[in-house]
């Protein structure tokens, strides 16, 4: 079981490198685009209404996207994160435990640092929730990239800690940036979950039951006034990853299989497309390093991820209250900790919420901050990465057994 689950994860995540490239090519298309001199053409497609006058929908183009497509996001990361916590490494508590506990961390200390930097700055009041957030395809793109060489256990704490750092962040998007809520549709969207798990249990295989269910939750949780991508999460977490003896494979997984390719390659690129066209002037970047909301951001991702997903990690291990990933040592975990500063996709959510009544202009800079931290974490993240992987090289090497005397290669 154990290797099965190994071999799916190893499949995922190579995935997820071509899912991250992806991403980056979509959001290098966007920025290029946006300051381009079709720039108008750019923004005339992202504020585009499509309209569902029937269900009471408009919305733009670039609501479409971080509404709907993140929703299939999220709901392949809650899969993964439900199979994890069930028959992966994060089975034992003393390891679960770990990145939970670190996201946690990675959530709250950016949150106080970006408090503190930022001030009574305009935004702050709820712009400090915009660094909390790591970006799973990013992170883990680079990740399978350059740190190769490194054990299974990363990838597997990166991954969760990933997750859970971003369901925090939607959390705290149902809960800072919901104006009314209805109970009725938040009944409807509940009601959908419990059908969802009763048909989970009662080993129902048609996907003409859980795509109308999936769908009618999506817009419950609309028109309840909460987030929808929250569906996602939810409906991931509720699939069975366990295999009965007449299965081929366990629903998270098959859906997983399915699913997942669609969300790398085309959920995700379209958000970063719609969502990444900053404009890159000389008032933007000026503003970079002197706005007090730009710098909250800045600092809040690359010092406040950092400190806070390492310093919960080491916290807990040296006092034996969780368990370090199997092969990691504190290295490791601190270059793992500088990618969950990169904080794309749910940070340019955020932004967009937080400062929609501020200004366009306190967007674009905030927009501008995430991508430059995001890149500048990829790097220092990288670097770091590259090096561990080489001392894991070196140590693998030394520690395998030198051949037997007449023992060489054959002709």
């Amino acid at each position: 079981m154990i290797k099965r689950v190994q071999s799916e994860l190893s499949r995922y995540l190579r995935t997820e490198t071509v899912g991250g490239a992806l991403l980056l090519i979509a959001a290098a298309a966007a920025l290029v685009w946006a300051n381009s001199p079709w720039s108008a053409s750019y923004h005339t497609l992202v504020e585009t209404h499509l309209n569902i006058s029937a269900l009471h929908l408009d919305l733009t183009v670039a609501q479409w996207s971080a509404d709907g497509l993140l929703a299939v996001f999220f709901f392949v990361a809650g899969l993964e994160l439900k199979r994890e916590f069930v028959v992966g490494e994060l089975a034992d508590p003393r390891r679960a435990i770990l990145p939970v506990a670190a996201a946690l961390g990675g959530v709250v200390a950016p949150a106080l640092i970006a408090m503190v930097v930022g001030g009574d700055a305009p935004g702050m009041d709820s712009g400090w929730a915009i660094p909390v957030a790591t970006d799973i395809a990013f992170a883990l793109a680079v990740l399978a990239i350059t740190g190769s060489r490194l054990p299974l256990g990363a990838r597997v704490f990166l991954l969760s800690l990933a997750v859970v750092d971003d369901l925090v962040a939607i959390l705290l998007i149902a809960i800072l940036f919901t104006a009314s809520m209805s109970f009725a549709w938040l009944g409807v969207a509940i009601a959908c979950c419990v059908a969802w798990a009763l048909a989970q249990k009662a080993r129902l295989h048609t996907v003409f039951f859980y795509l109308p269910i999936a769908l009618v939750c999506w817009y419950a949780l609309h028109e309840a006034g909460v987030h929808p991508t929250l569906a996602g999460v939810a409906l991931g977490l509720l699939t069975r990853v366990r295999r009965d003896p007449d299965e081929k494979t366990a629903p998270a997984t098959h859906l997983e299989h399915v699913v997942q390719p669609i969300s790398a390659g085309i959920c995700v690129p379209l958000f970063a497309l719609f969502a990444s066209g900053v404009p890159l002037n000389g008032s933007v970047f000026g503003s970079l390093f002197t706005d007090r909301l730009a710098l909250a951001i800045i600092f809040g991702l690359l010092i406040g991820k950092t400190v806070g997903i390492f310093g919960t990690s080491w916290v807990l291990i040296r006092f034996g209250l969780a368990k370090r990933p199997t092969g990691l040592g504190y290295g490791d975990m601190f270059a793992l900790s500088v990618l969950g500063a990169i904080g794309f996709t749910v940070s340019l959510l955020i932004a967009e919420l937080a400062l929609a009544d501020v200004g366009q202009t306190s967007i674009d800079l905030a927009k501008a901050a995430v991508l430059v931290t995001s890149v500048a974490a990829s790097l220092i993240g990288s670097a770091l990465l590259l090096r561990r992987g080489r001392v894991h090289h070196a140590r693998h090497d030394a520690d395998e057994p030198a051949p037997a005397q007449g023992e060489g290669s054959t002709k």
